[in-house]
C-alpha cells in the first residue's frame, strides 16, 4: 500500500500468475515477454532479470504476440477489451486500440499486414466464444477505435491453446469438446471433424489443444486421456487421416512445433517435456522433473530456445537439445496457505506456503522467489484422495536465527504432529535442521510465537506453541555438554500451562517480552515469563477471541483482542479493565513492529475494509473501505529499507512500513481506490453528518450503565479475583427480582419523572451515538442490541414471579 499526494493507493506488487498466455520469445532471443496480470512482464533470457515492466492495461493481460512488420514492437491483448502497441526494448506505449469487448486471446500473423486475430465473446449468448479477425487503423493518435472486424469462426474454445494457424497463415484450426474445425481462408472453406467421446478401450477423446505444423499441412492435437493424433488430407472431409502417439498417462496440456517442423514438443501434468521426432510413436526424448505440469510451450524463432511455463508460477528455459538453461520462479499460489504472511527478518521476505511441504521465500521488489526450503523433506506422491503432510506454522525469531515450523498430517483417527527447530548455518546461508520434536501436542498446533528480545536472543530465546489439546507449551534452548554430541544446542519443553481446560487458541508476547498472552477460547490470560504465573484474565463474551496482540512503543500497555462475534477490544493492562470495544467483523489484526501503528481488517457485506489505529487514541487514523471484493486471507508489515516522507498525518504508518495483504489471486487489489472519509471506531467520537461522515461501526464503551449492581460487579470484575459461584448467586438471582413493595401512584410518578430527566441528561451526552444507532438499525439487529416494551400479559407473569421463594438457592 502507498501513500500518495491524493490519497491511499493500493496496488498489485506481485503473485500474479505467468502462465496465463502463451510466452513468446524475442527475434534475437534475447528477451522472453510473458504476461503477468495486469502487466506485460519482459525477462532476459540469458540471465532471468526482469528487464522492463510494461503497464498501462486496465484488466487481465490474456495474450502477447510480436508485431510480424517490426520485431523490436509488441502486441498484448486484454480483458479490458483494448489492443496495445509496444516498443518493448525501451518500454514505450506507443498505441492503443480499443475493440470494446473482452479479449480472450491473440494471434498476430505475418501474412495480415493491418489485422491482428482474437477471441472474444458472443454478444447476447453466454459461454460462447468467436475468432475475429480487427482491423487496426492507422489513424493518428495514441488512442484510436478499432470497432471493425469480421468473423472467422463461431462456437471456439476461450483458451488461446485451443486455436492454431496453419502453414503462412493458410488456414485455421480450432477444437472444443470433441469436435475439430479447419477454415481455409482463400476457398473460406469450412471442414469439421468429430470423434466419439470414448474409444473402445475406455479412452478420453476430449480435444484439450491443438497445433499446426509450418511447412506442411498437418494438424497436431492433444487429448484428455493422454493421446496426440497428427491430422492430414484435411482438405476432405471424408478422407482425412490421422496417426496416433501416445506417452502421457493424463490430458496433453499443450503442444507446439519445432520452427522447421521435424519434431513436436508435447507436455502434460507429469513435468516432462517430450520432444516427438518426425511423427514417429517410436522415436522421442524427454526432460523430465521440470517442477510442476506444464501449461504452456513457446519456441524461439531461430530454434535455439524452448520455454515452458508451469502450474506453479514457474518459467523454464531450456535449450534446444533438451537441456536445462534458465528457470524464473514467481509466487506459488498453494492450494491452501495454512502458514500465513511471515517476513524474514533477514531477507525483508515474505515466507509461506510453496509447493508440497516447502516454504517458499519470495521477493517483494523483483517478484521472484529468493529460494525453496524442504520441510518435510518427503517425496510427494501424485495421487487424488491420499492424505499429505502439510506445513501449518511458522514463526521466526527476532534476529531471523531461528525458524520454528510445525508440520501435520491427519489420517482418521490419528494425527501425526512434528516441531522442527531450524538453525541459519552462516557458512552455507541456509537453514539446517536443529531439534525435531515428535506429538508437541496432543491435538492441532493453533499458535506459535518467539520471545521478541534482540538483545537477549541466544540466552533467554524462548518459544511458546498453543494448541487443540488445551495447553501451551514454553520451549528452551538447551546446552549439551556432552563432548561427543553433534551439536551444542537442542531445544526442550520448560512448561506446561492450561486454563479451565479450554483450548488455546492465540498466543502472543509483549514487546519486553516480560507478558505472554495466551487466548483459551473466549478468555485472553495475561501470563509473567519469567515465572509462568498468572497475572490476569480479560472476557467479552458472546464469542471466541480470534486473534490477540500487545501494542508497541507508547502503547505498550494495551492489549488488543478481536472476537469471532464482530467485537474489537482493547484492555489496559494497568488497570485490567477494559478500556474500549467496537463493533467490528475484524479477521485480521496486525500490529506495526516499527510503530505503535495496528491495522484490523474486516469482512462485511462481501467486502473487506482496512482500519489503522493507536489503541490509545480514540478514533482511527485511516479507513479505507472496499479495500477489495474479495476476502483478505493475511497480510503482513514489512519493514522499509529507507523510510518514506509522508506529508499527511493520515497516512504517517506508511513511512516506515508497507503493509501487504494476500487475496485469494495475488498480493495486492486491482484498482487504485480512494480514500473513504470515517468517523466512529475507537473511544468517544463524534457524527458529523453535515461532512458527510460514513459510520462503519457501532461504539461499545466500557462504562455501559446497569440497573443492578450486582450486574454491574459480576462483569467488570477480573474473573481471577471473584468469589465463589455459590457465593455470588444468591445475590445475583435476588438484583433480578421485583421489589414486593408496592408503591403509591404519586411516588410511581415521581420516579418516573426523575428517570426522564436522566434520561435527558444522558441524551445530551451522547445524542451522537443515538443518532447513529438510528441509521444504522440493520447491523445493531445482527448485534442484538434493541431492548423490547414489555406487554401487559408479560407484566403480569412477571408478578407473579417475585411471588415465588428462592430461598433454595442459596444452598447452592
Amino acid at each position: 500500500m502507498v501513500a500518495a499526494a491524493a490519497g491511499l493507493r493500493v496496488v498489485r506488487c506481485g503473485g500474479s500468475p505467468l502462465h496465463g498466455a502463451r510466452a513468446v520469445f524475442s527475434a534475437d532471443a534475447r528477451f522472453l515477454l510473458c504476461t503477468g496480470g495486469d502487466f506485460v512482464k519482459v525477462y532476459s533470457a540469458a540471465t532471468e532479470e526482469l528487464v522492463r515492466l510494461l503497464r498501462g492495461h486496465g484488466g487481465l493481460v490474456t495474450g502477447v504476440g510480436l508485431n510480424p512488420h517490426n520485431r523490436l514492437q509488441l502486441y498484448s491483448s486484454s480483458l479490458d477489451g483494448s489492443i496495445k502497441l509496444w516498443d518493448f526494448t525501451d518500454g514505450i506505449l506507443i498505441k492503443t486500440f480499443t475493440v470494446g469487448y473482452k479479449l480472450l486471446a491473440l494471434y498476430a500473423l505475418d501474412s495480415c499486414e493491418d489485422s491482428v486475430f482474437v477471441i472474444i465473446p458472443k454478444r447476447g449468448e453466454r459461454d460462447t466464444f468467436q475468432l475475429v479477425s480487427v482491423k487496426l487503423t492507422k489513424t493518428a493518435g495514441q488512442d484510436v477505435e478499432a470497432k471493425e472486424f469480421s468473423v472467422v469462426l463461431e462456437g471456439v474454445d476461450a483458451s488461446p491453446k485451443c486455436t492454431a494457424f496453419g502453414r503462412e497463415g493458410e488456414y485455421v484450426a480450432s477444437v472444443k469438446n470433441f469436435h475439430l474445425q479447419v477454415y481455409f481462408f482463400k476457398r473460406k472453406q469450412l471442414n469439421r471433424f468429430s470423434l466419439r467421446a470414448t474409444n473402445a478401450k475406455g479412452g478420453n477423446n476430449l480435444f484439450t489443444c491443438v497445433a499446426c505444423h509450418p511447412k506442411e499441412d498437418c494438424i497436431a492435437t492433444g487429448h484428455a486421456d493422454g493421446k496426440i493424433r497428427l491430422w492430414r488430407n484435411f482438405y476432405h472431409n471424408k478422407e482425412y487421416v490421422f496417426s496416433t502417439m501416445h506417452w502421457h498417462h493424463d490430458r496433453v496440456m499443450d503442444l507446439s512445433f519445432s520452427i522447421e517442423g521435424t519434431s513436436l514438443l508435447s507436455g502434460g501434468v507429469e513435468a516432462v517435456l517430450v520432444q516427438w521426432h518426425n511423427g514417429s510413436d517410436c522415436k522421442k526424448d524427454f526432460l523430465p522433473r521440470l517442477g510442476s505440469a506444464i501449461e504452456y510451450i513457446s519456441v524461439s524463432s531461430d530454434g535455439t530456445l524452448y520455454c515452458t511455463l508451469h502450474t506453479d508460477n514457474r518459467i523454464t528455459i531450456i535449450n534446444s537439445n533438451l537441456r536445462f538453461s534458465k528457470s524464473i520462479q514467481g509466487l506459488i499460489r498453494a492450494r491452501d496457505v495454512k502458514t500465513g504472511l511471515v517476513v524474514d527478518p533477514r531477507t525483508k521476505a515474505l515466507v509461506l506456503n510453496g509447493e508440497a511441504g516447502h516454504l517458499q521465500f519470495y521477493c517483494l521488489q523483483s517478484d521472484k522467489q529468493l529460494y525453496s526450503l524442504d520441510i518435510v523433506q518427503q517425496e510427494y506422491i501424485q495421487q487424488a484422495g491420499l492424505n499429505q503432510t502439510d506445513l501449518v506454522k511458522v514463526a521466526f525469531s527476532a534476529q531471523g536465527k531461528w525458524l520454528a515450523t510445525v508440520e501435520e498430517r491427519e489420517e482418521e483417527p490419528d494425527l501425526e504432529l512434528h516441531l522442527k527447530l531450524w538453525f541459519f548455518d552462516e557458512e552455507t546461508q541456509s537453514f539446517k535442521l536443529n531439534t525435531q520434536i515428535s506429538m508437541p501436542h496432543d491435538d492441532h498446533v493453533t499458535a506459535m510465537c518467539f520471545r521478541d528480545m534482540d538483545e537477549l536472543e541466544d540466552d533467554s530465546l524462548i518459544l511458546v506453541t498453543a494448541g487443540k489439546d488445551c495447553l501451551f507449551k514454553v520451549w528452551v534452548i538447551l546446552e549439551d555438554t556432552d563432548p561427543e554430541a553433534q551439536q551444542s544446542l537442542s531445544w526442550s519443553c520448560d512448561f506446561v500451562g492450561s486454563y479451565h481446560n479450554y483450548q488455546a487458541t492465540n498466543c502472543c508476547f509483549s514487546e519486553d517480552g516480560s507478558l505472554l498472552a495466551v487466548s483459551f477460547e473466549e478468555t485472553v490470560t495475561v501470563w509473567d515469563s519469567s515465572t509462568w504465573d498468572l497475572k490476569c484474565t480479560f472476557c467479552h463474551p458472546p464469542g471466541k477471541i480470534r486473534d490477540i496482540c500487545f501494542g508497541r512503543l507508547t502503547c505498550s500497555k494495551y492489549l488488543i483482542g478481536a472476537t469471532d462475534h464482530g467485537f474489537l477490544c482493547c484492555w489496559n493492562l494497568l488497570s485490567c479493565a477494559l478500556e474500549w470495544s467496537a463493533h467490528l467483523n475484524v479477521v485480521i489484526l496486525q500490529p506495526d513492529p516499527l510503530s505503535e501503528h495496528i491495522a484490523a481488517v474486516s469482512w462485511l457485506s462481501k467486502e473487506s475494509s482496512l482500519f489503522v489505529f493507536k489503541p490509545n487514541e480514540p478514533r482511527p487514523i485511516c479507513i479505507q473501505r472496499n479495500l477489495c471484493k474479495e476476502k483478505i486471507q493475511f497480510a503482513a508489515f514489512v519493514p522499509r529499507d529507507v523510510p518514506e516522507t509522508v506529508g499527511s498525518e493520515k497516512y504517517i504508518w506508511l513511512r516506515r512500513s508497507q503493509l501487504y495483504f494476500l487475496t485469494d489471486a495475488q498480493l495486492a487489489v486491482e484498482e487504485s481506490l480512494p480514500v473513504t472519509p470515517f468517523s466512529l471506531l475507537l473511544g468517544k467520537h463524534r457524527y458529523q453528518q453535515s461532512q458527510g461522515d460514513i459510520d462503519l461501526t457501532k461504539v461499545v464503551r466500557n462504562h455501559h450503565e446497569q440497573d443492578s449492581p450486582a450486574v454491574k460487579e459480576l462483569l467488570h470484575t477480573p474473573a481471577h479475583v471473584l468469589p465463589s459461584a455459590s457465593f455470588l448467586c444468591p445475590i445475583f438471582i435476588n438484583s433480578l427480582l421485583i421489589s414486593k413493595e408496592k408503591k403509591s401512584a404519586e411516588e410511581v410518578a415521581d420516579e418516573v419523572e426523575m428517570e426522564s430527566e436522566e434520561a435527558e441528561e444522558d441524551s445530551d451526552e451522547e445524542k451522537d451515538v443515538t443518532e447513529m444507532e438510528q441509521e444504522n438499525t440493520k447491523s445493531m439487529d445482527l448485534l442484538g442490541e434493541i431492548t423490547c416494551k414489555l406487554s401487559k400479559a408479560e407484566e403480569k407473569e412477571l408478578r407473579k414471579v417475585r411471588k415465588m421463594d428462592y430461598s433454595w438457592i442459596s444452598a447452592f
